[in-house]
């Protein structure tokens, strides 16, 4: 396992762009997936966007052509890169880390955003 500690949110206007980051503990060069999750007010948590070892990313229907997620291993930290921000991003955004030797994922504590119309 790993701990992750994240960044970046804050309180933007709709159109703007913030960049998240979540940095881990130890080396993530090798852990299986990394995610970004988020849950918005009175909602489920939902996943955003996923990036694994290889560098394949996945994202959801939601935020395809506006997010970018990456992975910076020699500094031990995902990235997620939010543009044209709407106010349904609005929601505590989460990093997520698992490796299939692992018993239980890792979870950051999260960051506000907040899109104003």
């Amino acid at each position: 396992q790993v701990q992750l500690v994240e960044s970046g949110g804050g309180l933007v206007q709709a159109g703007e762009s913030l960049r998240l980051s979540c940095i881990a503990s130890s080396s993530i060069s090798n852990i299986d997936v990394m995610a970004w999750y988020r849950q918005p007010p009175g909602k489920q948590r939902e996943l955003v966007a996923s990036a694994t070892s290889d560098n394949v990313k996945n994202y959801e229907d939601f935020v395809k052509g506006r997010f970018v997620i990456s992975r910076d291993n020699p500094n031990n930290t995902l990235y997620l890169r939010m543009n044209g921000l709407k106010p349904e991003d609005t929601a505590v955004y989460s990093c997520y880390a698992f490796s299939s030797h692992w018993l239980r994922a890792s979870w950051g504590q999260g960051t506000q955003v907040t899109v104003s119309s």
